[in-house]
């Protein structure tokens, strides 16, 4: 049959080979890693030179991070600017994430969403396993926001609001709050939530008297957004990949 494997032809790639491809290491320091036990596959500490797997297939974890080995895997982190909204397309002309990724060949989708008057990190990818997962509430994602609000702050904000507030549509509590400054009536504060409920931050926010003037979400779980500008899209690197599939227990 015509692109079936020639007779005696071992099946597979070699595992330090997969692993120098994922930019994990040089051939001969993944040979290292291998010998000194740092390697699993589907499961499975490998310490044998030369063993084949499957890299469509495989699952290879390095140290306890998964290695993500499919060349056909993106995923991008975009710095979303205020006014852009969080869908591929929009009937109505207006600026939206999918203006980022005009003319590239991958099928993208984005993690989730921010509405158009947040700024900050939203992520995409091809990955739909990963992608549900970090949607899906039953994982608890962590994600990190920046608020702006009217100051002063009462002492006990951070307690309401991590004991829990109730909304409209249910309870919610803050996983973490802290004040990071303060100046001429206004206060910024962060927020830390794994909740995926729409405007959820600044609804909290406003249940306690403090409505946002502005809200920049600046983490998802272990990605940061850092000095990344407004508007500029970047590669995930391996750890920040790594991280996000550990979120999930990929």
């Amino acid at each position: 049959m015509s692109g079936s494997r020639p007779s005696g032809q071992p099946e597979g790639v070699r595992l330090q080979k997969v692993l120098s491809n994922a930019g994990v290491a040089s051939r001969r320091a993944a040979e290292d890693l291998i010998d000194q036990g740092r390697v699993s596959v589907d499961g499975e500490v490998v310490r044998e030179q030369g063993r084949r797997v499957d890299p469509e297939n495989a699952v290879i974890h390095v140290d306890g991070v998964r290695v993500v080995v499919r060349e056909d895997r993106v995923y991008l982190a975009l710095n979303k600017p205020r006014g852009v909204h969080s869908t591929m397309e929009d009937d109505r002309g207006r600026p939206c994430v999918g203006d980022y990724l005009r003319g590239r060949a991958d099928r993208l989708f984005h993690v989730g969403r921010l509405d158009a008057d947040t700024e900050g990190l939203l992520l995409f990818t091809n990955d739909g396993d990963l992608a549900h997962r970090l949607m899906h509430p039953s994982y608890q994602v962590m994600k990190t926001y920046l608020a702006e609000v009217p100051g002063p702050i009462p002492r006990d904000m951070g307690r309401r609001l991590r004991d829990g507030v109730t909304l409209d549509d249910g309870p919610v509590r803050a996983d973490s709050f802290r004040m990071v400054d303060s100046h001429a009536g206004k206060a910024l504060v962060e927020v830390v939530v794994h909740e995926g409920r729409k405007h959820i931050v600044r609804r909290m926010l406003e249940e306690v008297g403090h409505p946002v003037l502005s809200l920049v979400r600046t983490q998802i779980a272990e990605v940061r957004l850092g000095n990344q500008r407004p508007g500029s899209m970047r590669a995930l690197n391996r750890g920040e990949v790594g991280s996000l599939y550990a979120a999930v227990d990929l």
